[in-house]
């Protein structure tokens, strides 16, 4: 079993990765946790990923196509994996596709977690952060007991940069404009898309439904 998680930030995609790790025992595997892990290990691939990363540059379509196919290669993923990241680009989901082929593995189920744009800006700009323990809440769904304080240590939450709407309006154009395209590639009839609105626990339903109806497909 092969599933890519797409969703754009604050769509609960983090959540919902455990849940499909819990329910199906597979790894979850994100490119951030490929590079690090690639780059501890001193790997060829690895130190060349560095050396672009500490420059400030973007590693190419190459480097990361050789990290999956190391990390996938790993016995971990004999009963498959969950891709979180990856593809990114139309050229990472055909090396992927050829890949997935040579090794013989099983077509990807491809979940999209699907939430409009204000919903989403309403979400993010709700968050809130302790300073000192940094926990997360959430003004809209997991408030503090005390209005503008954490529950554990008493200090004033803030809200962070990156929480901010036009930081956020960004980062939603910039995934949109990146994932786009790559939705498109694998096509309507391949992409099960989950409205990503509904509460945690009716879309970890609802995207179960998503993998077993593909699996139960594929099997016949």
């Amino acid at each position: 079993m092969i599933i890519l998680l797409f969703g754009p930030p604050g769509c609960g995609k983090g959540t919902q990765a455990a849940f499909l790790v819990d329910r199906f025992q597979i790894p979850a595997i994100s490119t951030g946790e490929m590079f690090r892990a690639e780059c501890k290990a001193g790997t060829e691939l690895g130190k060349m990923a560095s050396a672009i990363m500490a420059a400030g540059g973007l590693v190419t379509d190459d480097i990361t196509n050789g990290i999956v196919a190391n990390r996938i290669s790993q016995a971990d993923c004999a009963r498959g994996f969950l891709l979180d990241g990856y593809p990114r680009t139309v050229p990472q989901a055909r090396n992927f596709a050829n890949l997935a082929r040579d090794k013989g593995l099983s077509a990807p189920i491809v979940i999209h977690i699907d939430v409009p744009e204000e919903p989403l800006v309403a979400r993010l700009t709700a968050r809130r952060q302790c300073p000192q323990c940094l926990r997360i809440y959430n003004l809209l769904s997991q408030p503090p007991r005390v209005p503008g304080v954490c529950d554990g240590d008493g200090a004033a939450l803030i809200a962070r940069a990156d929480d901010q709407e036009a930081v956020i309006r960004q980062r939603l154009a910039a995934y949109e404009n990146l994932t786009g395209p790559v939705l498109k590639w694998y096509g309507e009839a391949a992409v099960r898309k989950v409205d990503g609105g509904m509460t945690p626990a009716a879309v970890s339903r609802a995207i179960e439904q998503a993998v077993l109806a593909a699996t139960n497909a594929a099997a016949v």
